[in-house]
């Protein structure tokens, strides 16, 4: 069965189909994130991953209708997309770039982008010794924090973040984990976290299992 959480929802998906070949990942799937944090779990192979990238719009869906306010994917993909920063550590993107020269490109993709907040958060994530590094250059962890960053910073309503505590020690799993409950009483924000299982110290609004 598919979840459902009405109340105030921002973002929508309806009837969903999803498949690679001929194995459905989701079939007829709907759901709904009011405002807050949600999580989705489950183990490996399961759609966590595809899940966000859905949603934001960078999978095409074999059918479905993905809404976020008024806007449709369908009938405006750019307006859409603007509204959805979603984190990929595998990413490329800032490569050859140091934190504050990305987070200055990322201004032209999000005009909310708050770059004194961004800074704040580097230093909360313990990322200023890393501030003249080049991304290649960063280790696993370092570049998730520099990817949550960014994304909380984006102002983007909706922000999808893919397993926030992999490959981060103990201190930086205690600042993320803050920084999560700060959000999660914005009442103008959807935080959809992928992961496993639930992440210790935290309180979704919404948990979804994808089996």
């Amino acid at each position: 069965m598919s979840p459902r959480h009405e109340g105030d929802a921002l973002l929508r998906v309806d009837d969903l189909c999803f498949s690679y070949g001929a194995d459905p990942l989701f079939a007829h799937w709907s759901a709904t994130f009011a405002p807050g944090l949600h999580l989705v779990c489950g183990d490996e192979s399961r759609g966590k991953t595809s899940l966000l990238r859905l949603l934001a719009g960078d999978l095409p869906a074999q059918s479905g209708r993905f809404q976020i306010g008024a806007c449709l994917l369908s009938e405006d993909a750019v307006a859409y997309r603007a509204q959805v920063f979603r984190t990929d550590p595998a990413s490329p993107a800032f490569e050859q770039l140091t934190p504050l020269a990305w987070f200055a490109q990322l201004r032209d993709r999000y005009p909310a982008f708050d770059m004194a907040w961004a800074g704040q958060l580097l230093a909360q994530l313990f990322m200023t010794p890393h501030l003249g590094k080049t991304g290649y250059m960063m280790s696993t962890g370092s570049r998730r924090k520099l990817w949550l960053a960014a994304a909380l910073a984006s102002g983007a309503p909706i922000v999808l973040i893919d397993q926030p505590f992999a490959a981060l020690d103990a201190p930086s799993i205690r600042a993320v984990t803050a920084l999560l409950h700060q959000l999660a009483q914005q009442q103008q924000r959807v935080i959809v976290l992928a992961d496993y299982e639930l992440p210790e110290h935290l309180m979704p609004k919404q948990c979804i299992t994808l089996a």
